[in-house]
């Protein structure tokens, strides 16, 4: 269990009552109150996880995390953000952050987070005095198989690769579960019993991808104070997920091709060569075929991984799946807050099913996690979704409502007028609240991007205001 905590935040109190709380629950917890300071002090100690608020004084969340990601490439990093940032905590985590937690904080919700990060990784010892943090194999329980026939179909293709040794390229876009599938099919295969290591390929900078996947020696380069298990080597035996593998750059795609060719590598800087003895599964949002043919990717190394190749669907091609991926996450997350939480109200899962869910399965659980925390209810309500989703449903319901009047039957000429007219402010009600998502429901700044008076905002918002529901 990870034991000594970093917390940087320039909230006094915060700092104090949540030092003081995981002080009481075994934690050994340092304090810093600026993103500076925090830096510093991680570069001095070894610290197993750090949780840094997203608004600092100084930095904000993500230049903290990314210079503690340069110094520690396998930190483990948890941002604290209010609700309104939600989004912003979102694109940090693709940054490398392992999870954001909500503001007010819950005691009980980041027990659980941290409770979640022992079962998922443990320390490997590289010969450093600091220690490697590898992500653990999923558990058969922490994924749900869809029942659509798309789902049906995935899930058939998983099994059925699952029990080779072949090279696999996940296809699907952000929040699909790439990963996931690519644990699942560790899982089920014969090197279940050995490590799964992934990496993401996004993150790893130009010059220290080879260190990060080879491994170095001391003395190699600048900064190698001590020889450093990459890793290929941490995975022999087991699988390597690559995760976005097509952001790897052309030398080490190269570096790469020899490794998979030779089933063995050196360390950088090293003469001695190891055998590997590896599965390797990558999985990317592009179309790898199409890099190679615009000269973005190696064509031999493509061949290399298409030994076979699995698409996942997008959540808005499954509908059908939804409640059953709704219903998993929410009795994930009541576990996890300690909340007697039923289920949905009816209109919120109609909101879910019609919702076209851009963040797939990723933003689908992170809005029931978020509903979760802020309800009071049994039962999940419109009440505690996120603004975007409920407002996509008066949209529709809106834009349905309109089109199904009579003044929209193309065979009534004499409402012409009228058609146009509705239209037309179809089409302006959903230019102001575009307008009000991107500026965060400043009206101000909204008249402003509207290129109208603020007098004539509020007029159009008290016309509209019964769908806006601002």
């Amino acid at each position: 269990m990870y034991k000594r905590i970093l917390i940087i935040d320039d909230d006094l109190d915060l700092c104090t009552l949540l030092k003081r709380f995981l002080s009481r629950n075994g934690y050994e917890i340092e304090v810093t109150h600026s993103g500076l300071a925090g830096i510093e002090k991680f570069k001095r100690s070894s610290f197993d996880i750090v949780i840094c608020d997203y608004r600092l004084g100084d930095k904000d969340g993500k230049d903290v995390l990314e210079e503690i990601i340069v110094h520690d490439p396998n930190a483990i990093v948890l941002i604290i953000t209010g609700y309104s940032d939600i989004k912003t905590a979102v694109d940090v985590i693709k940054s490398g952050a392992y999870d954001y937690i909500t503001k007010p904080l819950v005691p009980g919700e980041i027990l659980n987070v941290l409770e979640t990060i022992s079962k998922e990784w443990f320390p490997v010892n590289d010969g450093t005095e600091k220690t490697k943090k590898i992500r653990k194999q999923h558990e058969d329980g922490n994924f749900l198989r869809g029942q659509s026939a798309r789902s049906r179909d995935l899930y058939q293709q998983v099994e059925i690769i699952s029990n080779t040794d072949y090279s696999v390229i996940i296809y699907g876009e952000s929040g699909t579960g790439k990963e996931v599938i690519a644990h699942t099919i560790h899982n089920l295969g014969k090197r279940k019993d050995k490590p799964f290591v992934a990496i993401d390929c996004g993150t790893l900078s130009k010059e220290l991808s080879g260190s990060e996947l080879f491994g170095h020696v001391k003395g190699s380069f600048t900064g190698a104070l001590a020889d450093k298990d990459g890793h290929f080597e941490m995975a022999n035996g087991g699988t390597l997920f690559l995760d976005e593998v097509g952001n790897l750059s052309y030398e080490i795609q190269a570096s790469l091709l020899r490794v998979i060719q030779e089933r063995k590598f050196k360390k950088v800087g090293g003469t001695k060569e190891m055998p590997l003895d590896i599965r390797i599964i990558v999985a990317s949002n592009e179309n790898l075929q199409d890099a190679y043919k615009k000269g973005r990717f190696r064509e031999d190394l493509y061949h290399r991984f298409n030994e076979f190749s699995i698409n996942i669907p997008n959540l808005s091609n499954r509908k059908e799946d939804i409640p059953s991926f709704a219903d998993f996450f929410l009795q994930k997350t009541r576990l996890e807050l300690d909340k007697s939480i039923s289920g949905f109200d009816d209109d919120v899962m109609e909101l879910f099913i019609d919702y076209s869910w851009p963040g797939n399965l990723r933003e689908l659980r992170n809005v029931i996690r978020r509903a979760a925390l802020l309800t009071d209810r049994h039962k999940i309500s419109l009440q505690s979704l996120p603004f975007e989703i409920v407002s996509s449903g008066q949209t529709r319901i809106t834009s349905t409502a309109m089109m199904q009047n009579k003044m929209f039957d193309p065979a009534n000429n004499s409402k012409t007028g009228d058609v146009l007219k509705d239209t037309a402010s179809k089409a302006e009600y959903e230019a102001i609240l575009k307008a009000l998502q991107q500026v965060n429901f400043n009206k101000s700044k909204a008249a402003e991007l509207l290129n109208i008076d603020r007098k004539t905002l509020y007029n159009k918002i008290r016309t509209y205001e019964g769908n806006m529901a601002l």
